[in-house]
Order: C-alpha cells, then sequence, then structure tokens
C-alpha cells in the first residue's frame, strides 16, 4: 500500500519507504540534535538510557542531563527546568516512568501543566523481558492525568514530526515506543498529514473500521488485505495515534459510515484505546452494529517474542482477521 501526500518528518529522512526497517531511537537521536539548534532552551534528559541520544549530548553537553537510574529524579529534575522556561524531553523506558515515577509526572508535571516531554520505548509486550519490563498499563494511566496528552506511534518517521509539533505545547506530552530498534516504515515518506490530536485514515472502508496504535497498525494494514483479498470484505484502517485528546470527530464518522469496530491494541484490553473509544460512543450516543476489543486480558503475559505473545492472548494478525469477519457476518448472517 502506497499513497502521496505530506509531512514535514519526510523532509529529514527520505530514503525509507513502506515496508522497510528504520529505528525509532535512531530518529529521535537525529530529530532532538536538530531541534536543540533551534531551541536554545531544550534540554535532554535520562535515567540510564541515552545510547541513543548521543547526538544531543555530544553537540549540548551542557544540556544533557544523565541522572542515573531513578526515573522519579530524572522527571523531577525535568519540571525545575521547565519552570525555568526550558523545554525537557526525558527519554527512558516506560514500564518505569510510566509507574515508577507516576507521582513524580502527576504532581510535579500534570499538576503544574508544564511541557515535559517524555518519550520511551517498551510499550506493549516487546523486547522479551517479562512482566516487568512490559509497558501495558500505561495508557490507561496516562490518559487518566489531567493536562496530559498521549501518543502512541507505531511508524518511525511519525516520531520526528510529533517532536517538532510538541515544541509550542504549553503543557506534558507522552510518546509510547515499542523497543524502537527496528521499527517498520507504515507510511510513504510525505503520504499523510501528521496532527496531534487527529487519527490517522491508513486504509479506506465501508465494511468496518480497524481501530490500532503503535505496533498494531501495520498488523491492522495486514488484516485488511487478508480481509480484501481472501473474503470481499473493505476494512478501514485507523491509526488513532493520539489517545488523549481522541479524535471524536473520525471516530463518529467512522461509526456513521462503517457500523462495526473493531479494536487492537498491544495495552490491556481495557483501559487503553478501546476504552477511549468505547467513551466517545457512550458520550455521544452512538449506534454500533458491532464491537469487539482486542488486547492483552488480565494476565501477565509472560516471556516471547511479540509476534508470539500476540497470537497466544488473542490479538495478533489471524486473531483480527477472525475478529473482523465475526463482526461482519454477525450482521449479515
Amino acid at each position: 500500500m502506497t499513497t502521496a501526500a505530506r509531512t514535514a518528518a519526510s523532509d529529514q529522512i527520505t530514503s525509507f519507504t513502506f515496508g522497510e526497517m528504520l529505528s525509532s531511537r535512531t530518529v529521535i537521536g537525529q530529530t532532538l540534535k536538530e531541534l536543540g539548534e533551534d531551541h536554545d532552551n531544550l534540554w535532554v534528559l535520562t535515567p540510564d538510557i541515552g545510547a541513543t541520544l548521543v547526538e544531543f549530548r555530544d553537540t549540548f553537553p551542557d544540556r544533557f542531563v544523565d541522572v542515573g537510574l531513578s526515573e522519579q529524579a530524572c522527571v523531577g529534575i525535568a519540571a525545575g527546568l521547565a519552570y525555568e522556561g526550558n523545554i525537557p524531553v526525558v527519554s527512558g523506558m516506560l514500564p518505569f516512568l510510566s509507574m515508577r515515577a507516576l507521582e513524580q509526572v502527576r504532581s510535579d508535571i500534570c499538576y503544574p501543566n508544564l511541557p515535559v516531554k517524555i518519550v520511551g520505548t517498551h510499550g506493549g509486550l516487546v523486547g522479551n523481558g517479562g512482566s516487568t519490563h512490559y509497558a501495558v498499563e500505561d495508557l490507561g494511566l496516562m490518559t487518566s492525568l489531567v493536562n496530559m496528552t498521549v501518543t502512541s506511534i507505531g511508524d518511525p518517521l511519525m516520531v520526528g514530526e510529533v517532536l517538532r509539533q510538541s515544541m509550542s505545547m504549553t503543557g506534558p506530552l507522552y510518546i509510547r515506543l515499542a523497543v524502537g530498534k527496528k521499527d517498520k516504515v507504515v507510511y510513504e515518506p510525505g503520504s499523510v498529514q501528521i496532527d496531534i490530536g487527529k487519527g490517522i485514515t491508513a486504509r479506506e472502508g465501508t465494511d468496518l473500521t480497524l481501530f490500532a496504535h503503535g505496533e498494531t497498525v501495520s498488523q491492522a494494514l495486514e488484516a485488511a488485505e487478508v480481509l480484501a483479498a481472501e473474503h470481499g470484505i473493505e476494512a478501514r484502517v485507523v491509526d488513532m495515534f493520539t489517545l488523549k485528546p481522541i479524535d471524536a470527530e473520525l471516530i463518529q464518522r467512522c461509526a456513521e459510515e462503517t457500523g462495526r469496530f473493531v479494536v487492537v491494541e498491544d495495552h490491556l484490553a481495557y483501559g487503553g484505546l478501546a476504552s477511549q473509544i468505547s467513551d466517545v460512543i457512550a458520550d455521544r450516543g452512538l449506534r454500533l452494529e458491532g464491537f469487539r476489543r482486542l488486547g492483552i486480558p488480565q494476565v501477565f503475559a509472560g516471556f516471547g517474542e511479540d509476534t508470539e505473545l500476540r497470537d497466544k492472548h488473542g490479538y495478533g494478525l489471524q486473531a483480527t482477521v477472525d475478529a473482523a469477519l465475526e463482526t461482519v457476518q454477525a450482521v449479515t448472517a
């Protein structure tokens, strides 16, 4: 699948196309260095997870802080820098930034509504680190915080554009990534409009809508191709990369035009995107002919490769295809 429109991310890296692999961490490192040249109040902080920040560190050593393994201290220092008129970016592993430092994120950053960006890896069942190293509750936690904008990005080229847009934000931002070492480029450079707070229609379709975010966007696109080729079902795919504020207008339009939703996400099935969409459905009184949510059940997922764990816990590629078929056939039968 290829398209052709625009995104500022393509101004920086143009040699990668749909389906190829690129490191989100590389994009972050390059982007922060470039932003540091334009914003002399940009600081980058890390709790001992700074290997991909070397470009910024080497160029702006006076604005780089590695606090060691202390996420709470990292967030607290970032808050102090923001009080002084700076734009701090905290980069680390999300299982610990979202839980170990949750009180500091809430009270030190969200309460005074400071422009601190939290960007990190290991969102979902990735990295084979076991349950202590998976961020699977993080979106539920972060979307519940007042003033926090929450994103989950699957295409590495999008990360740079989101960071660029965030420089003008007045409040805090959470950017969720997977491992960030080898990520599939979902969109042709220049193919989509990226706006924080707006979903992306990655594929058009009229029979149902597949909602996804992060790594599951490419899986949803694969499922849509299978549904079209093998079953004659045209699935719309929406990359809801911003979970808060949620794009309620797009959700309503999809409800009116397709009538059936399947939400697939690398997060606990309750508390993430499916719950955000359900709130919109309830609050707006939307009528659907079918709704399914696919995600991690209430279990500690254990060890394994990400695709293996998705299959094991019922939200892999085949499970996505099956859920879509069941949702369509339940109405047409």
